[in-house]
């Protein structure tokens, strides 16, 4: 583990790619490739494998708790510590002890007692076996152990850097390295390949999340069209991201931070498993009415919020599958059978998943899986049923079709529009230009600062997380939180005023006097228990600090209710 502590501290202290590329093929190419592939899952940022279900769950506060035992410091020096790091490995460096150890252990050796950890149930069983570990290594190697069972190794080196390292140190091409990590779900297993020169063996796993592909904003009509001259054209829906992987009658749905969100829709594996071949898909699932619907419709979006209530929950019940209906509408098919598809251009995808979802075994399984609801159900009673429906799409050539299309999209409650290039492949993990999306105008407030919390990262030692209110009434309630749209050298400045107007320091975050006034956009706004306002927004990002505004002329909580009243009529 010195090694790769080593290592570490050296890829942290540049910013050049190709030197930290330079730095982690050398170091790859210098172990055992059992070493070497235990060490691209660390470097990636991860304590095992990405396909693996395996996950330590080792909280902060037990991570905290150990570290100021093992160190014998005060409570106000490790939070000052923290204030100045901004991450707790770099804390547990500072104040764990120096000690003489007999030997050091390898990586190899500290996966299996992550593995360990992993194995036990609950604080008291996993405590002592974290504490144990952290008692076999110097402070160098504890941060980092903390990084990786963190997640967050925070070293500038992303799990692309790795694949290139890979490439680099086993001359292996990079797309091949890329291709097989994203068919196996394991930067470790893709290294052993790259090493045997095997990567081409490399088949797809399932059940693991492959990356997403992003979409880049447009303004306008005619700043899309700029980019391609007839888009595929489909409505931008106001629900989550969904890859669905079916096969041998399982189903697993991952959202876009690839979280296993099956649990959340009971329903959805039903309609998916019917489908005659192994495949995985790519859609968004939103909350479904059948009673706003125009006729010769199957049903109509509803907003976030409606979706919001089935977000999160380990068990939905029947009232709540009722209640609040999904949808699962499906736009892209990146694997079918036994190949992957994503090089091919869209308009063949787009060809392949309407001939699977036309197959008469598919169409006998959704028949069988429609709601009551499409074959005259009672109106006062929802569906429990969810439903699996192509994404319609459009063709635009001009910007007068094209803001038709926009107009309808939100007429039917939808955000907007994305438009895709028929020509062009999937890219998981990128934005670019080949997927735009037209969005309605975001809704803005502008609201009060309450309370701000310090930043890690780049942020380490500047207060960059700002807790916002409106006014009900004569006092002021919280809303949201936001991080984002302020430079850096505005939230410098701000650190200094709120450090010099604070109310009350509670350790990493301090109530300040509630007199800087911000202008907040956000997507929409759901009701919450978070914040005692009721509400919460979604996606807030700060547009502008107003100087101009006194904090009795932000807005106020009924303005933000008749926000949320006019979203629900959307």
């Amino acid at each position: 583990m010195k090694q790769l502590a080593s290592l570490c501290e050296r890829v942290a202290s540049t910013t050049k790619k190709l030197e930290k590329t330079a730095l982690v093929a050398d170091y790859l190419k210098s172990r055992t490739t059992e070493e070497a592939a235990t060490a691209a899952v660390f470097l990636s940022g991860k304590p095992f494998p990405a396909w693996e279900e395996t996950t330590l769950n080792v909280g902060g506060a037990l991570l905290w708790r150990i570290v100021s035992e093992l160190s014998g410091r005060p409570e106000t020096e490790l939070t000052a510590a923290y204030r100045q790091h901004g991450d707790l490995g770099a804390v547990a460096r500072g104040v764990l002890p120096a000690r003489n150890l007999e030997r050091d252990l390898s990586i190899v050796e500290i996966q299996r007692s992550f593995r360990q950890i992993a194995a036990a149930r609950g604080p008291a069983m996993k405590g002592p076996l974290v504490r144990d570990l952290f008692t076999q290594v110097p402070p160098l190697e504890a941060k980092y152990i903390i990084k990786i069972m963190t997640g967050d190794l925070r070293i500038g080196l992303k799990e692309s850097l790795v694949e290139e390292a890979i490439a680099t140190a086993y001359g292996g091409p990079l797309a091949a390295v890329q291709r097989a990590n994203m068919m196996l779900g394991d930067i470790g297993r893709t290294l052993e390949l790259a090493a045997a020169g095997k990567l081409a063996e490399a088949s797809m796993r399932m059940f693991h999340p492959v990356g997403f592909m992003l979409a880049s904003p447009a303004e306008s009509a005619e700043e899309a069209l700029s980019y391609f001259q007839e888009p595929m054209v489909e409505d931008k829906y106001d629900g989550i991201r969904a890859q669905a992987h079916c096969s041998g009658g399982e189903v697993r749905i991952f959202s876009r931070t690839r979280d296993d969100i099956t649990g959340s829709f009971p329903e959805l594996p039903d309609v998916l498993a019917g489908l005659p071949e192994s495949v995985i898909l790519d859609g968004e699932i939103v909350a479904w009415s059948y009673l706003s619907a125009e006729p010769n419709e199957p049903g109509r979006a509803l907003p976030f919020s409606a979706l919001q209530q089935r977000l999160g929950r380990k068990k939905v019940t029947q009232e709540m599958l009722r209640k609040v209906p999904v949808a699962y509408l499906v736009f892209d098919i990146l694997y079918a059978g036994d190949q992957l598809l994503i090089e091919h251009p869209l308009r063949e995808r787009a060809k392949i998943l309407d001939e699977l979802l036309a197959a008469p075994r598919v169409q006998v399984a959704l028949r069988s899986a429609e709601p009551q609801g499409l074959l005259g159900f009672d109106p006062q009673e929802s569906p429990t049923r969810a439903q699996l429906i192509r994404a319609p799409v459009f063709r635009a050539s001009s910007p007068e079709e094209l803001n038709r299309l926009f107009d309808g999209a939100q007429a039917r409650g939808n955000e907007g529009l994305m438009l895709k290039d028929p020509e062009l492949p999937y890219t998981p993990g990128r934005r670019g230009r080949s997927w735009l999306k037209m969005k309605r105008q975001l809704a803005t407030l502008d609201v009060v600062v309450t309370a701000v919390e310090y930043g890690h990262g780049k942020r380490i030692g500047v207060l960059s997380d700002y807790t916002f209110a409106v006014w009900d009434g004569d006092r002021l309630v919280n809303i949201g939180k936001a991080y984002s749209g302020l430079t850096d050298a505005e939230i410098a400045e701000m650190t200094k005023w709120f450090l010099g107007h604070a109310l009350e320091d509670q350790g990493l975050r301090l109530a300040v006097e509630p007199k800087i006034v911000l202008e907040v956009a956000f997507n929409n706004m759901m009701r919450s228990d978070r914040h005692n306002s009721g509400y919460a927004l979604r996606f807030p990002r700060i547009v502008r600090l107003r100087p101009d505004k006194l904090p009795e002329e932000a807005d106020t909580l009924d303005l933000a209710r008749q926000i949320y009243a006019r979203q629900g009529k959307a």
